[in-house]
């Protein structure tokens, strides 16, 4: 295997919910917000934006929301956010209809560029010698969130990211093996639970090691335990959150 120092650095990523009370410079924000503005975009139409929260009010609410202390509490706190906005207001003030805006197909082109600008953000963030942690709780309660951060139809705050200066050095998460994940040309369809035995005691050995007074739990435990259950929650809002924001909205 290839090792170099960004190799490296992605490979013994470790999210970090501890941080030192202490925001980024302007230095290092401007630089972040240059990683994002130079991100891969699907046909250059550029459908992300980056929202830095400051506000101690936003930013209580969306800690409440997201139900994790560290949420906008020390560092900074941003979210990713799909943007077909800008391009429909550019469009109708240059006289033209909103064309394909609020089809599912530029959703997910959207969602691409936001989710690629959040990764790039993110290797940035760790070559800093910064740590984050990324925030897919904020869709926890989508209608809610999105009240919170007062985004204009055809927006969606797809994830967000708490970076800050490290105050923590948790170990690094056993991953499934690639044997289980990676494959060349076809899927194979033989997969039997019974091989994960031994990545399940792998998992267990690290929830132990980490802290003895939580849970024991291996990874065939988490995916058939509460995660997955069949319940409603509020993440179930999701597609009328979209439906909302006149995203997804298909031809009939």
């Amino acid at each position: 295997m290839i090792h170099n120092s960004t190799i490296n650095q992605q490979i013994n990523h470790r999210s970090i919910r501890k941080f030192k009370d202490q925001t980024l410079t302007a230095e290092q924000l401007n630089t972040l917000y240059t990683v994002f503005q130079h991100t891969a975009t699907s046909m250059f139409m550029q459908n992300a934006t980056m929202l830095h929260i400051t506000d101690e009010g936003k930013r209580a609410k969306t800690r409440e929301l997201c139900g994790q202390k560290y949420v906008g509490a020390e560092g900074d706190l941003f979210i990713f956010v799909v943007d077909l906005y800008r391009n429909q207001q550019i469009r109708r003030q240059l006289g033209k209809d909103d064309g394909r805006v609020h089809t599912t197909d530029i959703f997910f082109q959207g969602m691409d560029d936001t989710l690629l600008a959040w990764q790039n953000v993110a290797n940035a963030v760790e070559s800093m010698n910064l740590g984050y942690v990324p925030l897919g709780t904020i869709n926890d309660h989508p209608i809610k969130m999105l009240e919170v951060l007062d985004l204009p139809k055809l927006t969606f705050p797809a994830l967000g990211m708490q970076v800050g200066i490290p105050d923590q050095e948790p170990q690094l998460k056993p991953r499934l093996p690639l044997a289980f994940t990676t494959f060349e040309n076809e899927y194979p369809r033989d997969f039997k639970v019974a091989d994960l035995k031994e990545y399940d005691q792998v998992v267990t050995t690290y929830y132990d090691l980490r802290d003895a007074n939580r849970r024991i739990d291996s990874f065939t435990n988490q995916i058939t335990g509460d995660k997955l259950n069949d319940k409603r929650i509020d993440r179930d809002e999701l597609p009328e959150l979209l439906h909302k924001q006149e995203l997804c909205l298909d031809w009939k």
